[in-house]
């Protein structure tokens, strides 16, 4: 006859592995996002994303409304794809790019509303 045994074992307090299995969990998932920071504004968020080792010419930068698109070209030393959604439309005419020791910042401008209201003059 077969008896079910214990999965944790050699454990003498449950809720220590499990506070250890949480911990890391949470210091891995910090390590995912350890390599871009970003800030928010009225007008602009700024997201600064850790490049060693490429160049500008390795880097290709997408934006399409609110999303943004950075990957790394073939032949990169090393290959980069990451993607961001952000809260607001994106005004890439008005937005800006820079690649300064590693570290790429984006400076993307929020898009404004047009005011497409039209006045017509009454005769």
């Amino acid at each position: 006859m077969f008896l079910a045994t214990p999965i944790i074992r050699n454990v003498t307090r449950p809720d220590e592995a499990l506070q250890r299995f949480l911990k890391a969990a949470t210091h891995a998932t910090n390590q995912l996002n350890a390599d871009f920071q970003v800030s928010h504004s009225d007008e602009a968020t700024v997201l600064s994303v850790d490049v060693p080792g490429l160049s500008r010419e390795q880097l290709q930068l997408r934006i399409e409304e609110n999303m943004v698109h950075l990957s790394s070209v073939e032949g990169a030393p090393r290959q980069v794809r990451r993607s961001w959604e952000l809260p607001h439309k994106i005004d890439a005419a008005a937005s800006s790019a820079k690649l300064e020791l590693g570290v790429l910042t984006l400076t993307l401008q929020r898009l404004q509303p047009v005011d497409k209201t039209v006045t017509l003059n009454i005769q």
